[in-house]
């Protein structure tokens, strides 16, 4: 385990979960309930989200040799998915259908679409087993690397907490400058699983 693998998963997950893009939905959600209400949609939403990106983390890979699929055609594919997510994230369209699904939630969004697919999306699900599949083995990485998932996760739920004093203060414009600065970032990691994945099957070298 490296500082560098801490940092990396810190950021991926940090950037694919998205808590500063995934709060003002929060609040369009929950608007009109209580303090007391919201506060208890937003740790269920959290509760349920860890642990799906949980048992997918230790599972998935498992799962995609059941069926046939190898970690490099994962990776490879995993990678794309996270460069869609980040041309979307650019664009402002990730927004933009978070928004759409939320207005034909159900009363209480904490499991949808809260949970998923806005925490535990197929980004997330995905980055968990990516970043897992890389440290096969090596048991202590794999629980730094649940270790900061949890930590963002609760970066979320104190964000979602702190809802409508963040959203008055970042204003529509600050949070879409955040957005696409993080869709920058993701783009780049989302290049660097493809090329792993092109590494593990031989068409590129070290």
């Amino acid at each position: 385990m490296s500082l560098d693998l801490l940092i990396t998963s810190f950021v991926t997950l940090f950037v694919i979960i998205d808590p500063i893009g995934t709060t003002p939905i929060y609040v369009a959600l929950t608007s009109g309930m209580s303090t007391r209400e919201r506060r208890v949609v937003a740790l269920r939403a959290i509760v349920i989200a860890a642990g799906l990106m949980t048992i997918f983390g230790l599972t998935g890979e498992a799962l995609l040799g059941v069926i046939g699929i190898g970690m490099p055609a994962f990776r490879i594919s995993g990678g794309l998915l996270l460069f869609l997510i980040a041309v979307d994230m650019l664009f402002e369209k990730r927004t933009e259908r978070r928004e759409k699904r939320s207005i034909d939630a159900p009363p209480d969004p904490s499991v949808f679409p809260l949970a998923m697919p806005l925490l535990a999306g197929p980004g997330s699900l995905a980055t968990m087993v990516l970043l897992i599949s890389q440290n096969s083995g090596d048991y202590a990485a794999i629980a730094a690397i649940h270790g900061v998932m949890l930590f963002v996760l609760a970066i979320v739920y104190m964000l979602f907490r702190l809802a409508g004093p963040i959203e008055r203060l970042l204003g529509h414009t600050g949070i879409v400058v955040v957005s696409r600065l993080l869709g920058i970032l993701l783009a780049a990691l989302s290049v660097q699983f493809v090329l792993d994945g092109l590494r593990d099957v031989g068409l590129m070298s070290n």
